[in-house]
């Protein structure tokens, strides 16, 4: 008995030993990988992504938001057949190829917590799988981006990829702004893994970005630029349009494009924002920059005339010609005629240090928005290795590299009067009910507005009677400059590829819109500038212009103030026997003067004011029997002309009217 005792008692102080020996080990030499393995066991972490913020153009109107979808999820722990598992849901989805089956049975395998079968599926394939009703396989809420308008505006706006990360464009740039603060979900479950306890931190919603866009303006240049390429049948092209005084870009258009819906079906080439990444060879838009320089130097006034009969100027076995042979020219002509000639040769008077300097005034050889990842800052020559054949290749826009968007910024420079403004894209950002807006930005001035304004007085003769007549709109003083530019084809400029483009801005002496059209290698039987982009242009702008309501300035219908509810009335005097005005012009050099409007009917007096650019207060009807300023004082444009009308007869002096 005794030995059986002790038998029996060692065995148990063995046993109790060994016990207390793995404990030992299970919770201090193990200690942290059980507690790890509890944790995956019983504890289950679910990123909540935050929702991407939307994209509004400057109206307000949705250009990009984020919608919910569906994302399948497998929990490979709780399957026991991840073959048959695996082959039920590659039966539900859409598009499972058998590579795409095998990794997914994969995925199935082993004892992880969690793993994704399809993300951001359909509504019809997210209801299919449920149908199968499948142990271990569940459904998360994501947020997938789309984009209502499909293409438009697809190269502003960029895209975002799966895991809600901007990859392009807008997307890309304001990524951390619009991307918001993704969240989390604890999950805990217990031994047969059912949840009993969850605790959810909410993820926090990005910002609202308010560009400059305008979708109606963004649709019509869209509309003509695909229009531009298929009549011409070009490689692409180009069109922005700006705001000269705020920098603000209404509307930029490239083709081809890309639906940032389904980017992945796109390429590389359609995803490419030409309009800041393609560099090309301006030809003869760049000679606003010429020309500035030379006034601003003062190296030559606009009626100085140019020889430019030989048609050709050489440079050692080198020979740039005119498309038209002239004799003499002033130096606007050179301009408003695009002569080739006449730019060199005063460029040449500027010289290399000058004409570089003027060159990045104007915002050429650097990068210009803070909006755009990836922009080019384009090609400039160093003015030390500028010689005489170098700088008359610069003064007329060739071996210089531009970006569509500096030249629509360059000309900006002239219409707001000699300021390189920032061109911009988003306009304000929104967050926590605080719009915090983004301000205009000068980045230097490049000429005065004495010169800006002289150009604009020749870029005006270039679409009223130069190379750029088919770009006028009636009733609106356009300013604009055509340029046609070879391309290097092969290490060598081609004879039959060409990039053919037009800028210019509208009113030209109160301008609201900069407008660029730029076309990639037209090769219809027209190639030019004037021929192929000004049109263009002048589709673009007379839409734009309605769109804005922006009135007429070549004649416009005066503004009429009509007397207000209980005004005394003015005393009728009586009409002065007077010719019809048949001119409105001022004699000898002197300050204009008013003319004598008595005998005319309101609407003769109107059309006489408003060319003076005078405002008129009419009292009365009939025929205009009294006026102040009187006939012969002196007057200013924008001053205010009070018109005394009567049918009655009532005697009155000249100029003599009742307030």
């Amino acid at each position: 008995m005794r030995r059986r005792v002790l038998v029996v008692a060692v065995g148990l102080a063995l046993w109790t030993a060994g016990i207390e020996t793995r404990l030992l080990f299970l919770q201090v030499w193990q200690f942290d990988d059980m507690v790890a393995r509890a944790e995956r066991q019983q504890l289950r972490t679910v990123a909540t992504p935050a929702k991407r913020g939307e994209v509004l153009d400057r109206h307000g109107r949705v250009l990009a938001v984020s919608a919910y979808a569906d994302s399948i999820y497998a929990v490979p722990a709780e399957i026991s057949e991840p073959e048959r598992i695996g082959r039920l849901l590659c039966e539900a989805l859409e598009e499972c190829s058998e590579a795409f089956r095998d990794r997914l049975v994969e995925r199935l395998r082993g004892d992880r917590a969690f793993a994704y079968v399809r993300r951001q599926v359909s509504p019809r394939e997210a209801a299919r799988v449920a149908d199968l009703g499948l142990d271990g396989v569940g459904f998360l809420k994501e947020h997938r981006r789309f984009y209502p308008n499909r293409e438009l505006a697809a190269h502003v706006l960029g895209y975002v990829g799966i895991d809600n990360q901007g990859l392009h464009g807008i997307e890309s740039t304001y990524d951390e702004q619009i991307r918001g603060r993704p969240g989390q979900t604890l999950i805990q479950t217990d031994a047969r893994r059912r949840a009993f306890s969850r605790l959810d931190r909410p993820p926090t919603s990005g910002a609202t970005l308010e560009l400059t866009i305008d979708e109606y303006l963004q649709h019509i240049a869209e509309r003509e630029l695909r229009a531009a390429v298929e009549t011409h049948d070009a490689d692409g092209g180009t069109i922005i349009i700006l705001d000269p005084l705020t920098g603000e870009m209404l509307a930029l258009a490239n083709e081809p494009t890309f639906n940032p819906n389904d980017f992945a079906a796109s390429t590389a080439d359609t995803r490419r924002n030409r309009a800041i990444q393609e560099i090309y060879e301006p030809g003869s838009t760049f000679k606003i920059v010429t020309a500035s320089a030379a006034l601003q130097e003062r190296i030559v006034e606009p009626d100085d005339p140019i020889d430019v009969s030989a048609g050709m100027i050489r440079f050692g076995s080198r020979q740039i010609d005119d498309f038209v042979r002239y004799d003499t020219l002033s130096f606007a002509d050179v301009i408003v005629k695009s002569s080739n000639v006449g730019a060199i040769k005063v460029a040449l008077q500027v010289g290399p240090g000058s004409l570089d300097q003027y060159v990045r005034r104007f915002g050429f050889g650097r990068t210009l928005s803070p909006d755009f990842r990836g922009e080019s800052a384009g090609i400039v020559w160093d003015p030390a290795r500028l010689n005489d054949s170098a700088l008359a290749s610069v003064a007329i826009g060739y071996q210089v590299a531009v970006t569509p968007l500096q030249m629509a910024a360059a000309a900006s420079v002239i219409a707001n009067g000699g300021e390189l403004i920032e061109p911009r894209i988003v306009r304000a950002v929104r967050q926590d009910g605080q719009r915090i807006a983004v301000t205009p930005r000068v980045l230097g001035r490049a000429v005065t507005s004495e010169t800006a304004a002289t150009i604009t007085t020749i870029m005006e003769d270039v679409a009223k009677r130069g190379t750029a007549r088919r770009g006028a709109i009636p009733g609106y003083s356009v300013a604009g400059k055509t340029g046609t530019s070879a391309k290097v084809v092969d290490g060598a400029y081609s004879q039959s590829e060409y990039n053919a483009s037009f800028v210019g801005f509208v009113p030209s002496r109160d301008p609201v819109f900069t407008v660029l059209v730029v076309i990639n290698a037209p090769h219809g039987e027209e190639y030019t500038g004037g021929a192929v982009a000004a049109p263009v242009f002048k589709r673009v702008a007379e839409s734009a212009l309605r769109h804005r309501g922006v009135p007429p300035s070549v004649q416009p219908a005066s503004p009429i103030i009509a007397r207000r509810r209980g005004d005394p009335l003015p005393p009728v005097v009586a009409p002065a026997v007077r010719p019809v005005l048949t001119s409105l012009t001022s004699v000898g050099q002197g300050p204009p003067t008013m003319p004598d409007l008595r005998g005319l009917s309101a609407r003769q007096a109107l059309r006489a004011l408003a060319h003076l650019s005078m405002v008129a207060r009419l009292h009365g009807d009939g025929v205009v029997v009294a006026q102040q300023p009187g006939a012969g004082d002196a007057i200013e444009s924008g001053m205010t002309s009070v018109l005394q009308l009567s049918r009655r007869p009532t005697p009155a002096k000249d100029g003599e009217l009742d307030p």
